[in-house]
């Protein structure tokens, strides 16, 4: 799946990035710093199963620090999204269109309220006009691509009684729109049974309900350590009392993790504390001693950045962390322990699994064994999230 970062320009979406990733992004306080999107690899905290075994696992991809398994995850940070994005303006058709693939939304909202709607330097901004115009702006492109194509797409439709969730999951397929997705945003409203007949209302109702279900979306209220900051996410709070929203400081992570990759500090993304390595300047003391202060011991999530991750992709998506283990052998044919860690879509099932590992394990699939349990599980199996599972074969 495919983690895309949304909002204005200069709310600390390429900081957000980096932090997340390590990556070498620009960084600047002006408009449109990011014209092509950047992708890298972000990692969602899990924890290892490798402890209920008393053994230490070794990673082929991410990594495990104190049994704190981080698993590889894509993100893509585009440029900023002005108001009239939908209709071109800042290069927004450009931007949206890169933003197809995603699968989930992280909004980054600059918490401080001192950049306005084009991301340049004001004071006392409503920060919650941000959110509304960014949804508008969004539902205004599901609602172009509808629109485009409606008259005669709904016609068709009606006149070859088509499965029409499915005719308009197919009209959407490059926005990875899937069809139960359509199904579920149809059942929030009185519809007309002929879609011809859907008034301009309610054409747009349906759109903003369709980008909801397609594009799930969570709010980082970012730069929450500056004056104006907690005000602010309490006011966004307030005003979006059905949105989920995260205080996070990006900048806080980012000098964490860099701190940590120098050896200057040991730290394990998402947690609360930090342990001291080398010796400190003045400098590098104060600046720890502010993040300690005014974000770690202040906030729930510590700096957001990681819970932020983490809810994405386990609480919108719903997706599971899966582990191939087997039910007497924990490690591989070059003897590492654990090695694979995957992520599946809800409502996978053994079956599933199996072929996600490889298409012979599917086609030739026995059965499935709990690596905890030892239980016999068949392919329709329902999977949880932390399951260890061996696959048995007939090959």
């Amino acid at each position: 799946m495919l983690i895309g970062l949304v909002g204005k320009p200069s709310v600390g979406k390429s900081t957000f990035f980096k932090a997340a990733t390590l990556a070498e992004v620009e960084i600047a306080s002006y408009p449109f710093t990011t014209i092509k999107p950047n992708h890298g690899v972000g990692y969602v905290k899990v924890d290892c199963i490798d402890k209920e075994f008393n053994t230490q696992c070794n990673p082929n991809h991410g990594f495990c620090i104190n049994h704190k398994r981080f698993v590889p995850i894509d993100l893509m940070d585009v440029a900023g999204l002005v108001p009239g994005a939908s209709e071109g303006k800042g290069l927004g058709n450009q931007f949206l269109d890169d933003l197809r693939q995603a699968d989930v939304f992280i909004q980054i909202v600059d918490a401080s309220g001192t950049t306005d709607e084009t991301g340049k330097q004001a004071e006392n901004y409503d920060v919650t006009k941000d959110v509304v115009f960014l949804e508008d702006e969004l539902d205004k492109w599901y609602l172009g691509i509808l629109t485009k194509v409606w008259k005669s797409f709904a016609r068709k439709a009606e006149l070859e009684e088509d499965n029409f969730a499915r005719a308009v999951a197919n009209q959407f397929s490059g926005l990875k729109v899937k069809e139960e997705q359509v199904k579920s945003a149809l059942l929030k409203f009185n519809l007309p049974e002929k879609p011809s007949r859907w008034s301009d209302e309610q054409l747009l109702k349906f759109a903003r309900e369709l980008r909801k279900e397609s594009k799930p979306m969570i709010i980082a209220a970012n730069k929450i350590d500056t004056a104006k900051g907690e005000e602010n996410y309490e006011k966004l709070k307030k005003k979006f009392p059905d949105s989920i929203i995260i205080p996070c400081s990006a900048d806080s992570e980012l000098a964490l993790r860099e701190a940590a990759k120098l050896g200057i500090i040991d730290y394990i993304s998402g947690e609360k504390n930090f342990e001291i390595k080398g010796k400190l300047n003045d400098k590098q003391k104060n600046a720890l001693n502010k993040i300690k202060e005014n974000v770690l011991d202040k906030y729930e999530f510590g700096t957001g950045v990681q819970e932020i991750l983490n809810y994405a992709i386990f609480n919108l998506l719903k997706y599971l962390a899966i582990f191939p283990a087997g039910a007497h052998k924990l490690g591989d044919s070059k003897g590492r322990i654990l090695p694979d860690c995957f992520l599946l879509p809800p409502n996978s099932t053994a079956l599933d699994f199996a072929f996600f590992l490889h298409t012979d394990f599917g086609n030739n699939f026995i059965r499935a064994i709990d690596a905890r349990t030892k239980k016999i599980l068949g392919r329709e199996h329902k999977l949880k999230n932390r399951d260890a599972l061996e696959i048995v074969t007939g090959k």
